[in-house]
């Protein structure tokens, strides 16, 4: 599943630092995984289970900086199946 313009701005914003947040998009539930300075690094997409678990499609984020903090590369990459 290619991700929507308008899901990747909602997962793209600031969160709290180093925590998992569930949100929903639609009719997906969506867990993330944030690093230390709030930005989403890890996602899972999918239907949640009665354990809590998302099964669907796992995501990660490459965020690239260059020496002054500056973000010169950004974008997710599907990293497979989720169960």
């Amino acid at each position: 599943m290619a991700l929507a313009e308008t899901l990747i701005k909602k997962i793209n914003r600031k969160f709290e630092p180093s925590s998992w947040v569930n949100l929903r998009f639609g009719s997906k539930d969506i867990a993330l995984q944030t690093d230390e300075e709030g930005n989403a690094v890890k996602m899972f997409i999918g239907k949640r289970n009665e354990e809590g678990i998302i099964k669907g499609e796992r995501y990660a984020r490459n965020i690239i900086k260059d020496r002054e903090g500056k973000i010169v590369k950004d974008h997710w990459d599907r990293k497979g199946w989720a169960s």
